[in-house]
């Protein structure tokens, strides 16, 4: 039975549908299947329940029956809602009558455009929906079409003041951390990200997109098993460490598999073990260095990230049909029915092997690349860039700006006074930068976003 949800949930879930609503009556919808196709199954009235929230990542290939269970019991009865950008109506069968969990409707929009994401038929419908599913796919269409959109924009507002359970499989998945892979240039393998940790492909990006509580700082992959990504998965976090100086963790899950997150943090893992080998990971850096990034992470040059054999620690567990086993978000050290490991990476060659479990806290920001206390004016900048409290003593030399395929940038600058400088950046492409800093008897950097 679907519970009363208080009268401040109901203005503010009425105030949405509002919007939206009033959004598509002023606008011209276009509904003859070229720019989005819809699929609908189930009851056309809206039916207003109240979501139990959470996040289901799947890994790819075919869906986990019980993980999908878990999905749509979060939903609390209410409407289905699916977005794609190829494939038709697959779910929606699956979804309404297969799995035996009652839902109100389950409806399928593909994109087949991406000015579809200025339609409001599309937003009426997220305003409406208890749960977001989305389908595998290209991801990069996923972020082109959608980021920067209201579709990204309804979605954040459904999670955060209603409570709407979301979740995705192969590229659906692969969109839902704070940093995610875009693809922008085409996938990776990852003998070749080992090999050159600034391939143009490995497009690693925190652009707000999709946001979530559960995984800030994260990052997500799949099809962990088919073919291999655990290399990839690893270059991945070193580049955002290197780049972005952020302590990130990672969630990846193998075909077959799905880490099921319920709203206080605690991820159930769900799958076919033992009969199948089907497991998840969870992947942080080693916080017990005091300073755990690569030894070496250069553009053209293998990773290496050796850091006495446990640059990462990952927590492994395999999914059951009742996911059962499950991690701590809230903490990334408390799991049940997993087993720790050690990853390293020697000569871009990844090498695993089982190790105990954290006697540190992974949530601490202390060793990860503290900045240096330096003024940066402004940053972002579309221009110039004044860079001040400085040593006295630094000249023109001291510094070097990286892009984020490790090519030095020349430099335009001039010093101000002895603290400050003056850097013209309007002739670099719009991007992140990194200012390297020959200060105190070392190299330090900052980060500069050029826009």
């Amino acid at each position: 039975m679907n519970m009363p949800k208080s009268r401040e949930n109901i203005h503010r879930s009425t105030q949405y549908r509002i919007l939206a609503v009033s959004l598509l009556l002023i606008a011209t919808l276009c509904t003859n299947g070229q720019e989005f196709q819809s699929f609908f199954t189930g009851n056309s009235d809206d039916m207003i329940t109240e979501p139990k929230g959470g996040i289901c990542l799947m890994g790819g290939a075919s869906e986990d029956d019980e993980a999908m269970r878990w999905f749509l019991e979060k939903a609390n009865g209410g409407d289905i809602l699916v977005l794609r950008s190829s494939g038709s109506d697959g779910y929606n069968e699956y979804f309404y009558s297969e799995l035996g969990v009652p839902v109100n409707s389950v409806e399928t929009i593909v994109f087949n455009q991406a000015a579809a994401a200025n339609d409001p038929y599309i937003y009426q419908k997220i305003a409406q929906a208890e749960a977001i599913w989305f389908a595998g796919g290209d991801q990069w269409k996923y972020i082109s079409y959608w980021r920067n959109t209201p579709i990204d924009e309804f979605i954040n507002i459904a999670v955060k003041d209603r409570n709407i359970a979301i979740g995705g499989t192969s590229a659906g998945m692969a969109i839902m951390g704070q940093f995610y892979f875009s693809a922008a240039n085409g996938t990776i393998r990852s003998e070749e990200a080992l090999a050159d940790p600034y391939d143009q492909r490995i497009t690693v990006d925190s652009t707000t997109f999709l946001q979530n509580e559960n995984l800030e700082n994260t990052i997500t992959d799949t099809h962990f098993d088919d073919p291999d990504r655990k290399g990839r998965l690893v270059t991945f976090i070193a580049r955002i460490l290197a780049d972005y100086r952020t302590n990130v963790r990672a969630i990846a899950c193998e075909e077959y598999t799905a880490v099921c997150i319920e709203p206080d943090g605690i991820a159930r893992v769900f799958g076919g073990f033992p009969e199948e080998q089907d497991f998840a990971y969870f992947v942080q850096i080693n916080c017990v260095q005091s300073d755990n990034r690569p030894e070496t992470i250069l553009s053209g040059e293998p990773l290496h990230w050796e850091q006495g054999g446990a640059a990462l620690k990952v927590y492994q567990i395999p999914g059951t049909a009742t996911g059962t086993n499950t991690f701590d978000l809230k903490d990334w050290i408390t799991g049940n029915g997993g087993s720790w490991w050690n990853w390293q990476v020697k000569s871009g060659t990844l090498e695993e092997r089982q190790g105990g479990e954290l006697n540190c806290d992974p949530l601490s920001t202390d060793g990860f690349g503290k900045e240096m206390n330096i003024q940066l004016t402004p940053n972002p900048t579309s221009g110039e860039l004044v860079v001040g409290d400085l040593q006295p003593g630094l000249e023109l030399t001291d510094l070097n700006i990286i892009d984020v395929l490790g090519r030095q940038q020349p430099l335009k600058a001039t010093k101000r006074t002895p603290t400050e400088f003056l850097i013209d950046m309007s002739g670099y492409e719009n991007g992140l930068y990194t200012l390297h800093i020959a200060q105190d008897q070392q190299v330090n950097s900052v980060k500069i976003l050029k826009k």
